[in-house]
């Protein structure tokens, strides 16, 4: 028998429902009165760094990069339709992504919610590959790797990866590479399947239209108990210090291109939800558009409105990240060391810090208003180990002091690596 616990938001006057069902799957569920369309993400903890299987009593074997997209892809095959065509005849929007950390299956309906539900479920629970077919795909997803390596906002980024990264895999393309995905069998795909799909690594998250009852009702139809299977990620023992401050190459571009990261190094493999939210406002303080810096480099021509920032974090790597195109790459990332160094030396303004979580509070609570974001973060929620509506009550408490503390911990000037693509001579 399912277990269902109501999470709910005084803030917001919304409730996201947790179900525990007997076959070990966690269903998320946030139903939006009013709301025509329906969104659904059927996800597994289990994303392209994830090159070793290492299940409890077995020893870890290691498995070609780029297998967790390449699955991804396989599994919309069948003996008979595949699920696109399956879902184009019940009208709906379906797709799937292959992140560092997860794979997702999803779709958006403004109608036959169940059909399109059980679907959904029953294609990623059973599994179709042969040799001939994993054979043809590697040619399929070989041009799609060669493609991006010619595309420099994504060759950038990469490039800035593996500086910062010595053994991690995030530094590897999601695709893997030409050479790491020949080695991939039909046979390899169903261990990594039948080791990472495992009932309790996965979760169903559902917003709009819809009640828990319907989602529950399809999901005691489709999903069938299964043996739980303890999965565990592999450490890397990524050392603390950077595999290059500096890598450039030449493409086909206009303008150049950098991407300036600051590895961190702490001693836990993840962050909490608390310790990301802080480093945005962070990264706000520092360059968002209403900080001197980002003003200044826009006024000298040094940026455009490309600039752009993340903090880019996930089972054992964490970055911050500036990129953009410049003219003039390394005055810009001459002007953000030294403003976070005059940040860190002066400490933070109060009336500046409060404008940004004001902000930052009120984009939360509208993010919840859209069913696409608010999918993928009940998904993130449930493999992270946080509430919904855990940002606002964080937001809610957030002082000074905790940006000022979290600050001293980041942006390390001997953790920082510049990326680089310059155009091609001639160009």
């Amino acid at each position: 028998m399912s277990t269902v616990r109501e999470i709910h938001s005084e803030a917001l006057g919304d409730s996201c429902y947790e179900v525990k069902h007997p076959s070990g799957l966690t269903v998320m569920v946030y139903p939006k009165e009013g709301y025509s369309t329906t969104y659904a993400i059927f996800g597994t903890n289990y994303g392209s760094i994830d090159t070793v299987i290492k299940t409890a009593g077995q020893e870890p074997r290691t498995i070609p990069e780029g297998t967790a997209h390449y699955l991804e892809h396989k599994l919309f095959e069948s003996e008979e339709l595949d699920a696109f065509e399956r879902f184009a005849k019940t009208g709906a929007s379906a797709n799937a992504y292959t992140s560092f950390d997860k794979t997702c299956f999803l779709f958006s309906c403004a109608g036959n919610f169940a059909d399109n539900l059980r679907i959904l479920l029953d294609f990623v629970q059973h599994p179709y590959f042969t040799e001939q077919t994993v054979q043809k795909e590697q040619g399929i997803i070989g041009q799609e790797i060669r493609m991006y390596q010619d595309e420099p906002g994504w060759e950038v980024f990469f490039n800035l990866m593996k500086c910062l990264y010595v053994k991690h895999p995030v530094k590897i393309d999601i695709a893997g590479t030409v050479e790491s995905i020949s080695h991939i069998t039909a046979d390899l795909l169903y261990d990594c399947y039948n080791n990472f799909y495992s009932l309790n690594n996965m979760v169903l998250a559902v917003a709009g239209n819809t009640t828990v009852e319907e989602v529950v009702s399809v999901v005691d139809e489709v999903i069938k108990e299964k043996p739980a299977i303890p999965v565990e990620r592999a450490d890397y023992g990524e050392p603390a210090e950077v595999a290059s401050h500096r890598k450039e190459e030449s493409l086909a571009v206009s303008m150049p291109l950098f991407a300036l990261g600051f590895k961190e190094n702490w001693e836990r493999p993840v962050r909490t939800l608390r310790e990301k939210l802080v480093a945005n406002i962070l990264l706000d303080y520092i360059a968002g558009e209403m900080s001197p810096l980002y003003n200044r480099l826009l006024n000298e021509g040094l940026i455009n409105t490309s600039f752009g920032y993340e903090y880019f974090t996930g089972y054992g790597y964490t970055a911050t990240i500036f990129e953009g195109e410049s003219k003039d790459p390394d005055a810009v990332a001459d002007a953000i060391k030294q403003e976070i160094a005059r940040i860190k030396r002066d400490g933070l303004d109060q009336q500046e810090f409060d404008r940004i979580l004001k902000m930052s509070y009120g984009k939360a609570i509208m993010d919840y208003n859209d069913i696409d974001g608010l999918t993928n973060d009940m998904v993130a929620a449930h493999f992270e180990g946080w509430d919904m509506f855990e940002d606002i009550a964080i937001y809610q408490n957030l002082t000074l002091a905790d940006a000022e503390e979290q600050l001293k911990r980041e942006f390390d000037a001997e953790t920082c690596a510049i990326s680089i693509i310059r155009p091609k001579e001639g160009d």
